[in-house]
């Protein structure tokens, strides 16, 4: 199997565990967004990788062409981009409130405060 031709899940397996290691290593709230924003990125290009067909058209009927590509994973990842954005503004919002009750977006410091 040549590398190159499988080079977007290697770019997926990367930034999934990037992602990952920023979410399990730091203890600012924000950074933690970030990390959740890096592995749905990954998830998206994996989705967009597995739709795509070599040598594939549009799905338009017509006598010419036989092999099409479905745009349903395309259609679900914009779905998915605007649910991301919207969880992601609903998680800084909430990250804002915790800064104003515990003056902190550290988890550490927040768990000995309510401790």
């Amino acid at each position: 199997m040549d590398i190159l031709s499988s080079f977007n899940y290697w770019v997926v397996i990367i930034l999934m565990m990037i992602g990952f290691y920023i979410i399990i290593a730091n203890n600012n709230l924000v950074k933690k967004i970030i990390g959740i924003n890096i592995f749905q990125t990954s998830i998206f290009i994996m989705f967009i990788s597995m739709g795509k067909v070599v040598d594939g058209t549009a799905p338009i009927l017509n006598d010419l062409n036989t092999l099409y590509s479905s745009p349903l994973p395309h259609v679900l990842i914009l779905t998915a981009i605007v649910v991301g954005i919207s969880t992601t503004a609903l998680g800084l919002a909430i990250i804002i409130r915790i800064h104003t009750a515990f003056g902190t977006i550290e988890d550490d410091k927040i768990q000995q405060e309510i401790k």
